[in-house]
């Protein structure tokens, strides 16, 4: 069985007891400065986000902003904690360089994303609620972050594009312009009457609602191929009407031209 001196633990007790009292003052202004720091921290991150909200600033741009923001105050705020302890921070700060340098290699298309999440962000080559073409996707935007964007397609799947690779490929934006074009083509024999089948075809559109007069829906003759007269038919529509559009014109000319007795042969369609 172990002796144990009461003197000497007496004397260790003592001496705790005395480093404690010494050290207590540096320990209660460190977790002071952390626990104030950390309020401040959210308070001045609550006024950007309300500044930038009045200033009409892309909802993505405030939150990344606020988000970098918000990193790089805790990062400040965590040097000052340790250097109220009492542990040197230029030694701290150099390691904490290193690492960063060893991680910054080890993870370049990271970084590759990040830069391209801030290029998206900066040029807007689309926001929040777009329906955009990129990276072999068609989707709606959800969410632009730091290093994807997050997309929802129309069969409700949700995409995470990297940011890097979307922001240095070609991107379509169906939304920009507020109107689109459907362009498709249909195919009649070459018995048919030519000016009777577009008339048919340019009727149809007219009577559409969903198909905007300005800019006028087009029908004209595209292509003699070998077999069939190939008809180019353009209706415009609003973005929230393209699909409905797109479906209703096919149904419509098909059904337009098989009761005039005009014989349509197998055609092709371009979204």
């Amino acid at each position: 069985m172990m002796y144990i001196n009461p003197e000497q633990l007496s004397s260790y007790l003592t001496k705790f007891i005395n480093l404690l009292i010494d050290y207590s003052p540096k320990l209660i202004s460190a977790f002071v400065v952390l626990f104030v720091g950390l309020y401040a921290i959210k308070l001045i991150n609550r006024v950007i986000r309300k500044i930038m909200v009045k200033r009409n600033l892309d909802p993505t741009l405030t939150k990344f902003l606020a988000d970098i923001l918000l990193w790089a105050l805790r990062i400040l705020l965590f040097v000052t904690f340790i250097s109220n302890l009492g542990i040197e921070t230029s030694s701290f700060v150099a390691i904490l360089g290193a690492m960063g340098l060893a991680v910054g290699l080890s993870l370049q298309g990271s970084l590759s994303n990040f830069a391209g999440g801030m290029l998206i962000i900066v040029f807007k080559p689309f926001k929040v609620g777009d329906t955009i073409e990129a990276q072999g996707v068609i989707a709606t935007v959800l969410e632009i972050q730091i290093f994807v964007t997050k997309m929802l397609t129309g069969n409700n799947q949700t995409v995470f594009v990297p940011n890097g690779a979307l922001s240095n490929g070609t991107i379509i934006n169906y939304s920009m312009q507020g109107e689109r074009r459907a362009d498709l083509t249909f195919s009649v024999s070459y018995d048919s009457d030519i000016k009777k089948a577009k008339d048919i075809l340019l009727d149809v559109l007219n009577k559409n609602p969903k198909v905007l007069q300005k800019p006028a829906p087009e029908v004209f003759v595209k292509n003699l191929s070998a077999s069939s007269v190939d008809f180019a038919v353009r209706p415009w529509a609003k973005n929230a009407n393209y699909g409905s559009v797109f479906s209703e014109t096919l149904e419509d000319c098909k059904t337009a031209l098989d009761q005039a007795g005009i014989s349509v042969q197998p055609f092709t369609l371009q979204k």
